[in-house]
């Protein structure tokens, strides 16, 4: 599958640090992560994240599309952060023909299909984050096809917004570049002032 895949973050205002943190990866299998560091934590979301990185660089296909391999992930993520800052923790990749990841934590994915439908696809996962000992991986297992968008939004870009926001402002984007439509995401979120950092990745299928 083809996707086309952006991101930005932004401090909190008054802050010198970010901690939420992201990564994408556009090699032979494509991925993204959004995580937030919970107090004073820049480091927390970033180790998750070179950690991540280096789980999915070793895997094998056959792992990476099963969500027992996910859930692992989570549950080793999980130990490495314990006695220190927690972190959010929310990560897809496309392959096969589907989004499939695992959220742990207050981040969210939103997933527009291709005839313009937008609904919260981590709306049920447990908010316990990475280092406290409790993290659960939610699923997230969805068809991928041409034409869906998925957003993953730290709780700093998300909480802000309702559903009818995002979706006003995906429809404003319709025909502009994709690279354009997180700072926008963004912009919006920030209105009324940047009381959190935020970040958003946005990833559409442009060909199954």
């Amino acid at each position: 599958m083809k996707v086309e895949m952006y991101g930005t973050s932004r401090m909190q205002e008054g802050h010198k640090a970010n901690e939420d943190a992201f990564i994408i990866g556009r090699g032979e299998t494509a991925y993204a992560a959004v995580c937030d560091g919970a107090g004073n934590a820049e480091q927390s979301a970033k180790r998750v994240l070179q950690l991540f990185e280096k789980f999915v660089r070793e895997a094998r296909l056959d792992d990476l599309v099963i969500f027992p391999t996910w859930r692992k992930w989570v549950t080793l993520l999980d130990s490495s952060l314990l006695g220190g800052s927690e972190s959010t923790f929310l990560a897809v990749a496309v392959l096969e023909g589907r989004f499939i990841g695992a959220c742990a934590g207050d981040s969210r994915a939103y997933l527009r299909d291709n005839n313009g439908q937008l609904r919260i696809i981590t709306e049920q996962a447990s908010k316990q984050r990475l280092g406290s000992g409790q993290a659960e991986a939610f699923p997230i297992h969805q068809q991928a096809s041409r034409g869906d968008l998925l957003l993953l939004m730290s709780d700093g870009a998300w909480t802000p917004l309702n559903k009818y926001r995002v979706q006003k402002i995906l429809a404003a984007y319709t025909l502009k570049h994709l690279a354009d439509l997180p700072g926008a995401i963004l912009d919006e979120a920030s209105r009324a002032g940047r009381a959190d950092d935020m970040t958003v990745i946005a990833m559409k299928v442009l060909q199954d």
